[in-house]
């Protein structure tokens, strides 16, 4: 196996064609005291577990001594790919380079900070081999702050009562993806914490597997609050991506006609007290009953333009997770 060292700016390769057992993606920011402990626990667990297996670093553009870390593990060891970054672009940009580069029939992803615990891996493997296509790692005795805790329980409550998918822990980076899965991924921005809403509303089969988190021991998170306002963001776009992307009417529309409701509302009223002998031409509630009535149209219009736009490109899609069986195809077994 031909070790790879490559240096990123934004773009990246298309991975070997030639399929292993397992590929491990780690992607990191400033982690080098983590390194070297996390990389002789996976050699650990992977070389006794008998199956082939590649790690692969992402390097998100860090600013520590991680490179030179990395670099050596890479030299030492063919077994290991490093990606590095020329700056820091985001989570889901180095799990979207990992996976491109991952050769693996499934894919193991956990953070660098040594608080997931490699020794789960063959757990994680077990149930896709049971059948799922993504298994989801559940802190459920989190060792970090409550800065951290509480946001992240209210975050996750809110995602799984919006999705329908109800997982414990969205934002976990310990998970096992299928080679089937891996292929029809396309995370951008921060989509990485909905990587498990995205599958399911696919039609992918999720599954949550509940795990031992560990104490952080070097270094320092690199999440705080903000990236739960950032979050709640991103849920509008998995809402659109999962439920509305081919029905977008039924998401403007239903605004629009509420819209249009209070506007008639507001309008019928004024009508009636307008018979009544009542002036209603210095009414600010004129205004808004007209405004609530022309943004009612307006967002409708806009489902319409979305309901062609959508028919229009209907003969182009595919289903990522559809599969054909055909009587040759038994004959043939």
């Amino acid at each position: 196996m031909e070790a790879r060292l490559r240096i990123e700016s934004s773009g990246f390769e298309a991975r070997d064609v030639r399929e292993i057992d397992l590929s491990i993606v780690v992607p990191l920011y400033n982690e080098e005291d983590n390194l070297a402990p996390l990389y002789r626990e996976l050699k650990s667990v992977l070389d006794g577990y008998g199956h082939s297996y590649e790690i692969i670093f992402v390097n998100d553009g860090s600013t520590d001594g991680s490179s030179a870390v990395l670099e050596t593990l890479h030299r030492d060891d063919e077994s290991v790919t490093v990606i590095e970054f020329r700056r820091n672009f985001g989570k889901a940009r180095a799990l979207s380079a990992g996976f491109s580069e991952a050769r693996g029939n499934i894919v193991i992803t956990l953070d660098a900070d040594l608080q997931d615990n490699p020794v789960e891996i063959p757990r994680f493997v077990e149930r896709i081999r049971e059948g799922f296509d993504l298994v989801s790692g559940w802190k459920y005795e989190r060792k970090d702050p409550l800065s951290k805790t509480l946001p992240s329980r209210l975050f996750n409550s809110v995602v799984a009562r919006t999705t329908g998918l109800p997982l414990h822990d969205f934002n976990c980076g310990f998970k096992a993806y299928s080679r089937s899965l891996v292929d029809n991924l396309n995370i951008y921005g921060e989509l990485h914490r909905y990587i498990p809403a995205l599958a399911f509303g696919d039609g992918f089969r999720v599954a949550e597997l509940p795990v031992d988190h560990r104490p952080r021991l070097h270094g320092k998170s690199k999440y705080g609050w903000e990236r739960f306002t950032r979050g709640m963001l991103d849920l509008l776009t998995v809402l659109f991506l999962t439920r509305y992307m081919k029905k977008p009417l039924h998401f403007f529309g239903s605004l629009g006609l509420v819209f249009m409701l209070f506007g008639l509302a507001i309008n019928t009223y004024l009508a009636v007290i307008w018979f009544m002998g009542e002036s209603i031409g210095r009414r600010p509630l004129l205004n808004l009953g007209v405004l609530l009535m022309v943004l009612g149209v307006q967002f409708i219009s806009t489902g319409l333009i979305g309901e062609m736009l959508t028919h229009s490109h209907k003969g182009d899609e595919c289903s990522p997770v559809a599969r054909k069986l055909s009587r040759s195809d038994e004959r043939g077994a």
